[in-house]
C-alpha cells in the first residue's frame, strides 16, 4: 500500500499583496505527476487546504480542478481530506456528495454519535481487501470538540479522544491503521511567521504517546516544517509544500511517500517540491544601516519576465533614529527592480530608547497573543495570569477558521 502525505497548502494565500496562485498551480501539477509516477493508492491531505475560511473563487477552482484531474490520471485513487484550523469545516464538507464520486472523502468537523466519535464517518477503508488499510481521519479539534471530564485539562481530553478512538477502531479489525490529525504535537518545531497559533506553545499539545507504537503511520498537519514527532519515524508532519514566509527561504519543502507492508511497518521517503520562485533576504545575515540597505536594494536585478516569477525579498534594516520617510525611500530604491518586497524587519540601534516615529508593524505581522500580553502589561502593570492567557487562547481558537 502506497500513500502520499501532504498538508498545509494554504490555497489563496498571499505574501503581503502578492498573489501566489501561479506557485500553487505549479505545485498541484507537480503533485499530479507524482501521484501517477509513484502509483499512489491514496492521497492524504492533513488540513489547511485553504488559507482563509472564505477562500477566493480562484482558490476554490484550483482545488476542484486538481481533484478532477488527479481522479482522471489515477483511477481508483482514494483522497482523504481533513479540515485544518484555517479551513471552514462546513465549506470544506459542503460538496462531499459530489466529491465522493471522485473517491474523495472529506472530514470537516468531528462527527459525534451517542456521545462518541462516529467511526462510520471518520474511518475510511483504502485499497482492495487483500491489502486494505484503515485511515482514521480526525480534523482540527476546537475546544468544544474536546468535552473534558470534570477536573480534566483540555490537553488531557484531546489525548484521551485520540487514544480512545484509536482503541475503538482497533477493536473492529486488525488491518493496518493510519491516523490523520491537524494539531500541535508536543515539542514540535514551528515555522517563524507563517503559522497561526492553534492554542499557543505546548498548551493542548498532543503527546506522541497518544498514537500507539503499532499504528502503521500518523499523518499530521499544521506545522509547516516537515519533521518527525518525538523521534518516531512513523509519526510525521509533511510540512507545507510552499514557503509561507521568507523565514522558510532556506528550507526544502516536501511531500512524503509512505509505503506500508504489514500491520505496523512503514517506509517514509521525502519527495522534494521544486521551488518556482526564489526567496531572498537582504542582507543574508544580520541587518544593514538605512543607507547601506537602500543601496543593496537598488543593486538587485532589474525587472525581467512576468512579475509572478520575481523573487520575494525581505529587508532587515537597523534604525538608530526615527525614519518616517523610510517606506517611501524603499519604494524608490526598488523602482525598476525585479523583486517583490514582502516584509521590512526593523532592528533597533542607538541607546535603546523607543523610536516613536518609526513605522508600525504591518497588521499581518502581529501575533494576537503577543498583542494581548502587551495590552495586559500596559493596562495592569503585570503579565497576564496563566489561566487568563489560556482563556484568551481558547477564545482565539474558537474564532480561527470560523465562517464569517
Amino acid at each position: 500500500m502506497r500513500l502520499l502525505h501532504t498538508s498545509d497548502w494554504h490555497l489563496g494565500q498571499a505574501l503581503r499583496e502578492w498573489d501566489r496562485a501561479e506557485e500553487h498551480d505549479a505545485f498541484l501539477r507537480w503533485l499530479e505527476d507524482r501521484v501517477e509516477e509513484h502509483a499512489a493508492d491514496a492521497l492524504l491531505i492533513a488540513g489547511d487546504v485553504f488559507d482563509h475560511a472564505n477562500p477566493p473563487a480562484s482558490a476554490q477552482a484550483a482545488w476542484f480542478n486538481f481533484l478532477a484531474r488527479v481522479a482522471r490520471r489515477r483511477p481508483g485513487l482514494a483522497v482523504v481530506v481533513i479540515a485544518g484550523n484555517h479551513d471552514s469545516p462546513a465549506r470544506l464538507e459542503a460538496p462531499s456528495a459530489l466529491l465522493a464520486g471522485l473517491g474523495v472523502h472529506v472530514v470537516g468537523s468531528l462527527p459525534m454519535l451517542g456521545g462518541e466519535v462516529d467511526l462510520g464517518r471518520v474511518v475510511v477503508p483504502v485499497g482492495p481487501p487483500s491489502r486494505r488499510v484503515k485511515v482514521l481521519a480526525v480534523p482540527f479539534l476546537r475546544p468544544f470538540d474536546l468535552r473534558p471530564r470534570p477536573g480534566e485539562s483540555p490537553d488531557a481530553a484531546l489525548v484521551r479522544l485520540y487514544t480512545e478512538t484509536v482503541g475503538r477502531v482497533r477493536s473492529q479489525g486488525d488491518e493496518p491503521l493510519v491516523v490523520m490529525g491537524h494539531l500541535y504535537a508536543a515539542h514540535g518545531e514551528p515555522s517563524e511567521l507563517s503559522e497561526r497559533r492553534i492554542l499557543g506553545g505546548d498548551l493542548h499539545a498532543v503527546s506522541a504517546a497518544a498514537f500507539p507504537e503499532d499504528v502503521a503511520y500518523v499523518a499530521l498537519g499544521h506545522l509547516h516544517l516537515a519533521q518527525r514527532v518525538a523521534g518516531r519515524e512513523r509519526v510525521r508532519y509533511a510540512g507545507s509544500p510552499l514557503p509561507l514566509s521568507t523565514a522558510e527561504g532556506h528550507y526544502r519543502h516536501q511531500v512524503l511517500r509512505v509505503d506500508i507492508d504489514g500491520p505496523a511497518a512503514a517506509t517514509v521517503t521525502p519527495l522534494f517540491v521544486p521551488r518556482t520562485v526564489p526567496f531572498l533576504r537582504v542582507p543574508e545575515r544580520g541587518a544593514l544601516p538605512v543607507e547601506a540597505a537602500l543601496e543593496a536594494l537598488a543593486a538587485l536585478p532589474a525587472a525581467e519576465g512576468p512579475e509572478s516569477r520575481w523573487p520575494f525579498v525581505e529587508l532587515h534594516v537597523v534604525l538608530t533614529q526615527p525614519e518616517p520617510g523610510l517606506p517611501r525611500r524603499i519604494d524608490a530604491a526598488l523602482a525598476g527592480r525585479g523583486v517583490r518586497l514582502t516584509r521590512v524587519v526593523r532592528a533597533r540601534g542607538g541607546d535603546g530608547a523607543p523610536l516613536v516615529a518609526a513605522p508600525r508593524e504591518a497588521l499581518q505581522e502581529l501575533d494576537p497573543v503577543g498583542v494581548f500580553e502587551q495590552l495586559h502589561q500596559r493596562e495592569h502593570g503585570a503579565p497576564a495570569a496563566p489561566a487568563l492567557r489560556r482563556a484568551f487562547e481558547e477564545l482565539l481558537a474558537t474564532t480561527v477558521g470560523a465562517d464569517p
